[in-house]
């Protein structure tokens, strides 16, 4: 029997489906009763005339909420269902369960409109064809939007004010525990604080997380982490240092608001969590939990860590000192437009400002010799480096001791946790009944692993305590050498290697800035740590000696002293004395003088050697002066064959071309000239 006037045996005589849907696993699990009156709408089609053989129940949803339809698999199979035109009603508890987002909503009404299919619920029928059950529809399905986005503020705004006490604890990274009264402390396990610790030590040390990974490696050292909420130990990756070190809760803070969820595609509204930047965290209440380390060595670790970021001409960061022949990769700017430099090593090293053109296509800034503007910053670091006297040897060794002891103490604490476990592999295995051989075979193949760990570790503190790992005390002569580094530097500096040249400049230099003012010069502006500036020009080398400022200059000179009888490689001492140099060095080379004096007409002797004469002959000169023709005109016709002509065979002049010495010869030459091609 009908209760509603909108039910017709249309209707009656196709499906009702009836939608089931919680939130929720944790509303799966608990809320049993809120499912049994989802499904006591069976008996409602039932009783509003429906046969129990076409009703059926779509509850491929549980768990799943309801803000979106592209994850919810029965949703998507009601909708196919109506499109096809075999449902004549869709029951649900309240329209919240069918949908919380107006998008998927309305189209639900639509299609449902189109195919006459009615939707109930625990309060009536509508049909979505007329102009009531539209508006009643719709404003339900506008209010289910509104409760959740209601219940989702209340619930966020809750977060945030627990936030803001720094009470809100979502979980608590390695090297910490939270009790069951809620309160963070340090890892009781001493193993667990000393490997977090080192690690933070290392990198105040090494100042990258790479190098501090590649450390970790080289000693066989492993790190603590939670699987499953159970701690192990295994071999680092960079991911794993990175999370430690950009953790503000080994600071003692509790953060909340690190990361934003952003759209990653927008046609299947996939989103990744995308870290903010420290300055726009919403929430941070320090000091709330026992540190590692302080808030200010947070933040420097943090500098450090972006400053090392391998992108350096998008991100405008440093980069970490790398193996490259240019010293100043990574702090090298462009005066004219501000950008970062780049380095090319191609034929030459070159400082390259190209960020103009990569984005709008147009011409390099400039480009720039790396040699030359290196060895001049690198004179000026020097100068600036002289009167400072660092204890450098002492440092050393005091670093190199503290890295063995540091390597020893996690050593042993490994060795302690390594024996414990043998111990406990072993009380398991004499525990057991050993008539349960099942159990027993697999404790016993437990407790031999252990063992072998243990011995493996052993063999390994042997080998290492066989090492003579001790320090030469130095005497008065070279501790002086380390005491005045700064003074002495120049002297190494040869020998060490790119990267270590660049670390040694990046501590006292912060930036370097240069443009070209003019063929042969470039001003360099080296802003020092601390903000102080010194500018420099400096000479770089140019394409031709026409491009240097006293290059007319130079060509009398050198015409000068060579009237006067000087030799070229006089002329270029005298010359670079005076402070003159060639295109593409720092002094004035003897080719150079040579080149400009022939240019100029210059010759040592002044008359050209006699060319050979043959009797009964004429050879190409000769020939060349009879016909007033240039000697390669000559060559060009014997090389093509319009003019034959044959090599001397006497030994003075073999391989020399001849022709006979006659009228008839000068008279074809005279015509192959006169004729026109």
């Amino acid at each position: 029997m009908t209760f509603s006037e909108h039910i017709t045996p249309q209707h009656l005589a196709l499906k009702a489906l009836i939608y089931i849907r919680q939130s929720t696993q944790h509303q799966v699990m608990s809320n049993q009763e809120s499912l049994q009156l989802q499904l006591a709408l069976k008996q409602r089609a039932v009783q509003l005339g429906w046969s129990s053989v076409n009703v059926e129940i779509v509850d491929t949803d549980l768990g799943l909420t309801g803000t979106n339809a592209e994850q919810r698999q029965g949703f998507q199979y009601l909708l196919a269902q109506v499109a096809l035109g075999v449902v004549g009603i869709i029951f649900s508890y309240d329209v919240t369960r069918l949908s919380r987002n107006c998008s998927d909503w309305y189209p639900l009404l639509d299609i449902c409109s189109y195919k006459r299919t009615l939707i109930g619920d625990r309060e009536g029928i509508y049909d979505p064809r007329t102009p009531n059950g539209r508006l009643i529809l719709g404003l339900k399905g506008q209010f289910a939007e509104i409760e959740l986005n209601t219940i989702r503020a209340r619930m966020q705004e809750g977060l945030l004010n627990k936030a803001k006490r720094g009470d809100l604890i979502i979980r608590v990274p390695t090297g910490y525990v939270l009790s069951r009264e809620g309160v963070v402390t340090k890892d009781p396990n001493l193993e667990v604080q000393n490997c977090i610790n080192s690690l933070f030590d290392l990198f105040f040390k090494l100042r990258s997380a790479s190098k501090v990974l590649k450390f970790f490696y080289e000693n066989n050292i492993k790190i603590p982490r939670f699987t499953n909420k159970e701690l192990i130990w295994k071999k680092p990756n960079i991911a794993a240092i990175h999370s430690i070190l950009k953790n503000p809760t080994y600071a003692g803070a509790n953060v909340y608001g690190k990361t934003q969820a952003t759209i990653k595609d927008f046609k299947e509204k996939k989103k990744e969590q995308k870290r903010l930047p420290m300055e726009e965290w919403k929430h941070v209440v320090k000091d709330k939990f026992p540190s590692y380390i302080t808030w200010e060595q947070f933040e420097e670790i943090q500098k450090i860590l972006k400053d090392n970021y391998a992108e350096y001409d998008r991100n405008q960061t440093r980069g970490i000192p790398r193996s490259g022949q240019a010293l100043l990769h990574g702090i090298m700017y462009c005066s004219a437009c501000g950008h970062k430099m780049v380095v090319k090593y191609k034929k030459e090293t070159r400082y390259v400002c190209n960020a103009l053109s990569q984005r709008h296509g147009g011409p390099s800034c400039q480009y720039l010799n790396a040699d030359y503007i290196d060895a001049q910053v690198v004179e000026a670091f020097f100068q600036a480096l002289a009167p400072a006297e660092l204890n450098t040897y002492d440092k050393i060794v005091e670093n190199q001791w503290h890295q063995a002891s540091t390597i020893n103490k996690m050593k042993e604490q490994q060795l302690e946790r390594l024996r414990y476990q043998v111990k406990i592999a072993e009380r398991q295995f004499n525990q057991v009944d050993p008539d349960n051989r099942l159990v027993a075979s697999e404790l016993e193949r437990r407790w031999e692993i252990a063992l072998k760990e243990l011995k493996n570790a052993e063999m390994e503190c042997q080998e290492e305590a066989t090492k003579k790992n001790y320090f030469v005390k130095l005497p008065d002569e070279l501790r002086e050498l380390f005491l005045n580094i700064g003074a002495k530097l120049p002297e190494v500096w040869k020998d060490l290697s790119h990267d270590k040249k660049k670390s040694f400049l990046r501590c006292l230099i912060d930036k370097v800035a240069a443009s070209r003012k003019e063929h042969h010069c470039v001003e360099v502006r080296i802003v020092w740590q601390g903000g102080d500036t010194t500018t420099k020009e400096i000479v770089v080398p140019v394409k031709s000696i026409k491009q240097l400022p006293f290059a007319t200059e130079l060509e009398e000179k050198i015409v000068t002293l060579s009237r006067a009888g000087k030799k070229d490689k006089e002329i270029a001492g005298q010359l670079t004395k005076d402070g003159y140099y060639s295109a593409n060095r720092n002094i004035l080379l003897p080719t150079t003088v040579q080149a400009i004096r022939l240019r100029q007409g210059e010759f040592r002797r002044k008359s050209s050697p006699r060319s050979p004469v043959v009797k009964g002959f004429l050879t190409i000169t000769q020939l060349a002066k009879k016909l007033n023709v240039t000697t390669p005109w000559i060559y060009h016709r014997i090389l093509t064959g319009k003019i034959k002509a044959s090599k001397h065979p006497s030994r003075g002049t073999k391989g020399l071309y001849v022709f006979p010495d006659t009228e008839e010869t000068v008279k074809i030459c005279l015509e192959l000239k006169n004729e026109k091609f």
